[in-house]
Formats: C-alpha cells, structure tokens, sequence
C-alpha cells in the first residue's frame, strides 16, 4: 500500500466529513501573473461547501513592502478568528491547482498555533473534476475565539539568513525552478538579480506533487536526498516569496523532519539587496 503523507487528505474523505462541527475547510488558493487566475473570482464561482476564503496577502504584515509576509500572532488570530476558525479546530486548507499555495496555509496556520492542519489532495481543480459539491454562497461563520501560539524558531528573517548564509552549517533547499536557481532566467520581479545563496540546494516545488497531489512518502524522501539534503541535520526552506517554499516544508514533515523553518522574505527579500551574497550555475557543495 503507497504510503501517503500524515498532512494530506483526499477529495473522498473530505466530502465524507462536510458538516462536521470541529472541521472548518479554508480557501488558500494564491496565482502568479504568469498563471492567468483569479482566485477571488474563482472562489466566488465555486468553492467547496463551508470553505472560507483566505487571502494572502491580506492577512499579512502591511508594515514591508515585500509581499505575504507573516502577520502578528494578533492579527492572524483575529482575521481568522472572524473566519470562525478557533486553534483546536480540524482545519483543511485548499488551492486551485493543489500542492501549490495551500501548503504556505498549512505552514502559517501550525506556525500560529493551530494543532490539526491538513492539506486537501488535488485541490480545487480535483475536486471539480471528480464532480463534487460546489456552492456559491459566502459562509457566514460565527466569530470565534482563536489563541496564537507563534513559532518563532519557524520563521527565519534576513539577519538570522545571512547569518546562515556565512556559516554554512545549516541547509537551504530553494523552490525555484533550475533556470531561476542557476541564474540563467531573470526573476520574474523586477529589480531582483539571478541566482541563489551560496550552499543553497535547489528543489523545485513541482518535484514533489503529480497531478496535484502530494507524491507518496518514499518518493518524497528520495527527492530530498537525490538533492543533496542530509534529513538528519537542519534544513531552511525559500523561493521566490516564500509561498512554493512550504511545499519543501510540507516534504520534509512528511519524511518526519521536524527541524526546519521557512525564510519568509525568500528571494524577493535576498536578490532586492545589494549586499547579501549570489552565485550563479548549478549548487555545489560547501567546503
């Protein structure tokens, strides 16, 4: 029997659990330029029955002009909590395609706090084609109360990144794809130069899932490891802006590595100075 990971659910037993009392089913979806897709829009022409919608970069720190980064314990709990979602609760978080934003979701949602945080398989786009419920109307939940308890160990900001940068002993796995890695593509942001951190691993975030769904657990460990990552020592994910990274992050709990957390400025933050150290060309190993 495929072993699947702990964090992830299935369409069958999503619908399954529609209605229960302590299940609360939160729409993360989140679209690049590129991609073409309104996630408003599409939430609005169907979403799946309950589902409130979570947006990023509303619920986010509006003090940095860098996009979707954490917001206070405090103002996560109380945009969520206006959700109707309380920390306790079952919470199932979605995304258009699947494996792409909800993992950022579940990632933000356990860092506050919150204690049963699965990621729905196959997302929305699965969850159309096998023809399940959809409904139109915006849920109105009644307020709850939700108490944060932040990890901070599990968000890393610039000054903690350079200094993991310069010492080399912690692993950096980044979610962009090879030509952005290597430098040999421009970044899509404008202003921001090519390349990656010295010592950094590349793992692109579309390794990990097929057809929308999270690969089973060995096929994810071997991933990791073909990539160079010691699953026995520290491990700090990145991308772009820190979305896709979760998806490493996602990978990692799932093989059972505990020792990791995110750089929520990613890329966006790293490539924009002009002082913090790039290189170029395929990762090599640190000496």
């Amino acid at each position: 029997m495929t072993q699947s990971s702990r964090f992830v659910v299935s369409s069958e037993w999503l619908e399954g659990e529609l209605g229960s009392p302590d299940l609360r089913i939160v729409d993360a979806s989140f679209y690049l330029p590129a991609q073409k897709r309104d996630a408003d829009a599409e939430y609005a022409a169907g979403h799946i029955p309950g589902a409130v919608r979570f947006d990023h970069d509303r619920i986010a720190d509006h003090s940095t002009d860098l996009p979707h980064m954490v917001p206070s314990p405090a103002a996560f709990a109380e945009a969520v909590g206006k959700m109707g979602i309380s920390e306790t609760d079952r919470i199932v978080i979605y995304d258009g395609p699947g494996i792409f934003s909800a993992p950022r979701g579940w990632w933000l949602f356990r860092v506050m706090g919150a204690q049963n945080v699965l990621v729905l398989d196959g997302g929305l786009d699965g969850w159309r084609r096998e023809g399940r419920p959809l409904e139109t109307t915006v849920p109105t939940p009644e307020e709850r109360l939700f108490t944060p308890a932040l990890q901070p160990e599990k968000v890393i900001d610039l000054d903690t990144m350079r200094l993991i940068v310069d010492a080399g002993t912690i692993q950096i796995a980044d979610a962009r794809g090879a030509a952005r890695f290597e430098g040999t593509e421009p970044e899509p942001r404008q202003g921001l130069r090519s390349g990656h951190m010295p010592g950094a691993r590349n793992l692109p975030s579309n390794l990990f899932s097929a057809e929308g769904k999270l690969k089973p657990v060995p096929e994810l460990r071997a991933i990791l490891e073909g990539a160079g990552l010691d699953l026995d020592r520290p491990v700090v994910t990145s991308c772009g802006s820190g979305v896709t990274a979760a998806i490493i992050t996602l990978a990692l709990h799932s093989v059972g590595h505990e020792d990791n957390a995110l750089y929520d400025g990613s890329w966006t933050q790293w490539g924009g100075h002009s002082d913090t150290p790039v290189v170029t060309g395929p990762a090599a190993d640190r000496t």
